[in-house]
């Protein structure tokens, strides 16, 4: 279903000797990251000094209960939202001190984000939402941009739709398109918060078979799911429960557990 256009860039600038700009020797490096929300009784904390390293060419899945930080350990990686404390660093990149200028830039670049609601915009038809993050980073030259959406909407089944509004599709095709959008500008990392929760059984066996394909070639892909088969074909399982990693659950190629050390694994 899928095809080969991924290839421009697979990781960012990392040093020779192996380490970044910022000391870190991971693509991703969440150092002791907490973030509390103020309410009426008090700071909530989402997140407890999370310790997190992701390397390239991971496909990372996170699992657990809602509302045990999942989406907002996403959103710290993507700078969706900032720290209380701690550091996020990604690539070469201090991504807690960007501003909001430089933090939109930065993300259209390296990051692929696809939201769980598909935030597509609706006064855009498809085509257009899928070329806004080429337009937005001057990607691309103006004749490819329109090539590449299409091509991408054909490999995310949907080409049909290229020029209808969002609201003209079902909740699936938006979906598709909003992963089409998400791949626009070949980024190395790409974080999908429940990208096949309102897809059929075979579109989104078919997304995973994408998220495989380009793991292998070099980008890294972190997922937060509930789907415990797809979780499956990751290479790495982190659980979070109250805020904190309670588990993690390393796999090989085959999908077969390297390491087991909760009764999570014991069921995967």
């Amino acid at each position: 279903m899928f095809g080969h256009w991924f290839k421009r860039n697979g990781s960012t600038n990392g040093a020779s000797s192996g380490r970044y700009r910022n000391g870190n020797e991971h693509l991703i490096d969440l150092r002791q990251v907490v973030k509390a929300y103020e309410t009426a009784a008090g700071p909530f904390y989402a997140l407890k000094g999370i310790d997190l390293q992701v390397d390239t060419s991971e496909f990372l899945a996170v699992v657990g209960k809602s509302g045990s930080g999942k989406s907002t350990l996403i959103n710290m990686i993507t700078g969706i939202d900032r720290p209380t404390s701690g550091d996020v660093l990604v690539g070469d990149t201090a991504v807690h001190t960007l501003n909001e200028g430089r933090m939109a830039v930065w993300r259209g670049r390296h990051m692929g984000v696809v939201f769980q609601f598909f935030q597509l915009l609706p006064t855009l038809t498809v085509i257009e939402n899928v070329m806004l993050p080429m337009d937005f980073c001057h990607m691309y030259a103006m004749r490819e941009r329109q090539e590449r959406a299409m091509y991408l909407l054909e490999q995310v089944d949907i080409v049909d739709h290229a020029h209808k509004l969002p609201s003209a599709i079902s909740g699936g095709e938006q979906q598709r398109a909003a992963i089409a959008r998400a791949l626009a500008n070949d980024p190395p990392i790409i974080a999908a918060d429940e990208p096949t929760g309102n897809l059929d059984s075979k579109t989104a066996d078919a997304v995973f078979e994408l998220f495989e394909r380009l793991v292998d070639e070099g980008k890294t892909i972190l997922v937060v799911t509930h789907d415990r088969d797809l979780a499956r074909r990751v290479t790495r399982i982190v659980t979070l429960a109250d805020g904190e990693i309670v588990d993690e659950l390393m796999r090989k190629k085959n999908g077969r557990p390297s390491s087991l050390n909760s009764q999570e694994a014991a069921d995967a």
